[in-house]
């Protein structure tokens, strides 16, 4: 369940309550009046299971500029009203986009920020480095820490949406990201070809890792399958399930793999890699999207209106 927090101007809390009240799937409402301060009014609280999130946010959506809506997870709820009111909302829990929710974390995903560029950065230098030790260890590990899925996540959204000034940001995230990844890792590896340690014959034999460079049918259908895995794990809340789409794609060993070509300037590695990092974030993206769009369109909640509309003004005050 999730435990909402509003703030509302003392007139329209009526208005708020019969929403709350009228809700499949809402109790534990309370009312605390005049207790708000900035901005001034009265607290409510509630809990409403995730199947109702969205028909109670979108009936209160007026709050974002009249007052506040808060919510966040439960992590323990004992408490047979709650658990009554699980039952009588339509659908899972598991299955329920908070779709403002997502909105939020996306576009905080979207931002280019430093320790976007530092994690992904350190990725795709230890991707460089298991290419150059022929070590899958090194490879996966690399593939664990890039955070390069969330603004995948927020191009589908963005797509879904159409919120193209977020798909635009989210694009140019990740095409700045791997830009200065790819970059600090070929100074590193030029340093490393100066000092001896590596050389040409480096990229010769290493059939371990050839599936980097070498995207076919199979990358694309991953690509595909990962992009709906990761979807749904950032919808439902799996982490762990997240942490196997990272394990599933090469765009990291992808980078760090043409990052050492160019230094040691193999072009032909170079284009196959850089193809398979194109190849995995086009079928995310593609996939990721049309799971968004299935969940938008055929999740029983989603689109739903509640039964109890917001009284006029007027009313509410009287």
């Amino acid at each position: 369940m999730l435990h909402l927090r509003l703030i509302t101007p003392s007139d329209r809390t009526v208005e708020v309550t019969a929403v709350l009240e009228g809700c499949a799937g809402a109790t534990n409402i309370v009312v605390l009046p005049g207790a708000a301060r900035e901005p001034a009014g009265d607290l409510v609280l509630a809990d409403v299971a995730r199947e109702s999130a969205n028909e109670v946010i979108s009936d209160l959506s007026w709050l974002r500029e009249a007052g506040s809506i808060a919510a966040e997870d439960i992590h323990l709820s004992i408490s047979r009203a709650a658990e009554e009111a699980v039952e009588e909302a339509p659908g899972a829990p598991d299955d329920a986009v908070v779709w403002e929710e997502l909105a939020q974390r996306v576009h905080s995903d979207s931002r280019i920020t430093w320790a976007y560029l530092v994690f992904l950065a350190i990725a795709t230098q230890i991707a460089a480095i298991g290419v150059l030790q022929k070590s899958l260890i090194l490879i996966v590990g690399a593939m664990v820490l890039g955070p390069e899925f969330g603004a995948i996540a927020a191009v589908c959204f963005g797509l879904l949406r159409r919120r193209w000034r977020l798909v635009t940001g989210a694009v140019r995230t990740l095409v700045i990201g791997f830009a200065i990844a790819i970059a600090v890792t070929v100074a590193c590896a030029l340093v490393s070809r100066g000092l001896g340690w590596i050389d040409p014959s480096h990229l010769h034999g290493n059939s371990e890792v050839q599936f980097i460079v070498k995207p076919d049918r199979w990358s694309f259908i991953v690509a595909l399958l990962a992009g709906v895995a990761g979807v749904l794990s950032i919808t439902a809340g799996k982490s762990s399930a997240l942490i196997g789409v990272f394990i599933s794609v090469t765009t990291v060993p992808a980078a760090g793999y043409a990052a050492v070509a160019i230094a040691l300037g193999d072009w032909g590695e170079v284009a196959g890699s850089v193809s398979q990092l194109a190849v995995n974030i086009a079928g995310m993206v593609i996939a990721g999207t049309a799971t968004l769009w299935v969940q938008h369109r055929f999740w029983p909640q989603v689109g739903r209106t509640s039964s109890v509309r917001p009284m006029p003004r007027g009313d509410a005050a009287g």
